[in-house]
């Protein structure tokens, strides 16, 4: 018997033991409960957290099975990746949503527009999760409703087989929601701090959450520079945390990706405490930049002296009263930063570089899974770097040590427009599109997600509108742009009436009045005119 089935029939004896009076149709609880099915956001983080590890072990054992997601800014726009997904793919398998700290300070903040230093509300965090559900949730109720409509229709008609395959199609629904991977920033504040915002997440539904070791109140966008790190120490705290609250809501299976932003900060604010030569804190230090000094008089009012292999430095320290790490270091920052990470309770890790290379992140990568072999990372297909530049200069820089003749090619200047159709943007070209794989084959990627790319993508299509719309071609430069080809490719919300619910809102009625009921589905509704 399916979930369907079993259902209906709870729901026949619960009716019949209350007696007649209540007039309820059985198979109409049956089917707003398939529509209904996540009550709350617990139960959405208990299931995609299970459907996440399920997809970990699945790239442990094959690197050909990584994931994907892009960041969502709105409901909207996460669900209709998923419509999509499930139109153009048939199944939303290792497709996520990722949650971005960025988007959510550029564009949800009441304070308005803001840069991506963990100023916005953090309140706004979990109202975003529980709105990218509450989005998903009614593409499920909608598809459902289509379903059920079709099993009516089929019945009436006194079609068995097609009935037998509607009846199929509900079985096997496969629901619209998956994973979030959550952007928690610095964690907001000390570690109590960031534990309670982490309930709130996890409660709102996310399974995953992203923390990167910066200072909260220093917080950078990982792209910017001024970015500062703290302590193993204080970093750790806050990873316990975020476990503490996963355990406490029963989330036992809940992930924690740790990012280290070492590779692009040269500074921290404080030194890390250390009980004994080579433990943790004492690593940490060690990377910080200083002059050895003799005796007192080399040491100012203020200065702090550490003690590096028998010897004292004094560390150098920004008049902002930052301590500056060495030259060079950032990788071996990153590498100890990510081996601790896992040693402490990380799940992934997350190495936010400067460029998009595959030789940079495998090497890091590589020595990391010296310490713990199956390390996995989430990378950052970030939109600030530029990819088309990036991969150019990698074949040009490429073909020149091969002997390869690059005199056609300026470097300095490849992402011209001129090159579009050169060879070496059709390699460059072919180097991106096969970058994901690669790097999950090579560097150890599970997770690739693109930050802001819905962001980008609404700027883009807006401006091309409102650039036709308003100029020469009027009300051609909306019909021929966007709603022909709406109608042409299938997508879904041409019939935006549909989309926002009137069709599920008409079943509700008639469950409720029967023939009484006044559906806004008639012959005179416009959106018949789509199909």
């Amino acid at each position: 018997m399916s979930q369907y089935e079993a259902d209906i029939a709870t729901a026949s004896e619960l009716i019949q033991a209350q007696g007649a009076n209540w007039n309820i149709d059985p198979e109409n609880v049956a089917r707003m409960k398939a529509q209904n099915r996540f009550r709350t956001g617990l139960d959405i983080a208990s299931y995609t957290a299970k459907l996440m590890r399920k997809d970990m072990a699945a790239y442990d054992a094959d690197s050909a099975n990584y994931t994907m997601s892009l960041g969502c800014w709105h409901g909207f726009i996460a669900q209709q990746k998923m419509i999509s997904i499930k139109k153009h793919l048939t199944s939303t398998r290792g497709c996520y949503l990722y949650l971005s700290g960025w988007m959510i300070a550029a564009l949800r903040s009441e304070f308005g527009p803001l840069p991506d230093q963990s100023m916005h509300e953090k309140t706004s965090v979990p109202a975003l999760i529980e709105e990218l559900y509450t989005f998903l949730r009614q593409a499920d109720a909608r598809e459902l409703g289509g379903l059920f409509r079709e099993l009516d229709a089929v019945r009436e008609a006194g079609d068995s087989v097609g009935e037998k395959r509607v009846q199929g199609l509900i079985d096997n629904f496969e629901t619209h929601v998956v994973p979030i991977v959550a952007d928690i920033d610095a964690g907001f504040g000390n570690a109590e701090a960031t534990y309670l915002l982490a309930r709130k997440l996890i409660e709102a539904g996310a399974c995953c959450l992203q923390i990167e070791n910066q200072v909260s109140d220093e917080k950078q966008c990982g792209h910017q520079d001024g970015k500062v790190t703290v302590p193993h120490d204080d970093f750790m705290a806050k990873v316990r945390a975020i476990r503490y609250a996963f355990l406490e809501l029963g989330v036992d299976d809940g992930i924690i990706v740790t990012r280290t932003d070492s590779l692009g900060a040269g500074l921290t604010k404080q030194m890390a405490v250390s009980s004994a030569e080579g433990d943790l804190g004492d690593q940490y230090n060690a990377f910080i930049d200083g002059d050895e000094v003799s005796g007192v008089d080399d040491i100012g009012n203020g200065d702090v002296v550490i003690k590096r292999g028998g010897k004292l430095i004094k560390a150098k320290r920004l008049p902002s009263g930052l301590f500056q790490f060495r030259e060079g270091t950032g990788e071996d920052r990153v590498v100890l930063d990510c081996v601790t990470s896992l040693q402490n309770g990380a799940d992934l890790l997350w190495i936010e570089t400067e460029k998009p290379h595959l030789g940079q992140i495998s090497g890091m990568v590589n020595r990391i899974r010296e310490v713990v072999p199956n390390a996995k990372l989430v990378y950052n297909n970030s939109p600030s770097f530029n990819w088309t530049l990036n991969f150019r200069q990698q074949v040009f820089d490429a073909w020149s040590e091969e002997g390869k003749d690059v005199s056609a090619y300026v470097r300095d200047n490849l992402m011209s427009v001129e090159y579009d159709d050169s060879e070496l943007s059709f390699e460059a070209d072919e180097k991106i599109r096969s970058f994901q794989a690669d790097a999950s084959r090579v560097a150890g990627v599970f997770h690739h997600l693109i930050t802001l790319p819905t962001y980008h993508s609404v700027a883009l299509s807006t401006d091309n509108l409102s650039r036709d719309y308003f100029g020469d071609m009027g009300m051609l430069g909306y019909v021929k742009n966007v709603q022909r080809e709406e109608i042409r490719q299938g997508v879904a919300c041409v019939r935006h009436q549909n989309m926002a619910g009137s069709d599920i809102g008409d079943d509700h009625k008639e469950y409720f009045a029967g023939d009484q009921a006044l559906k806004a589905s008639g012959k005179d509704n416009t959106m018949n005119q789509f199909g």
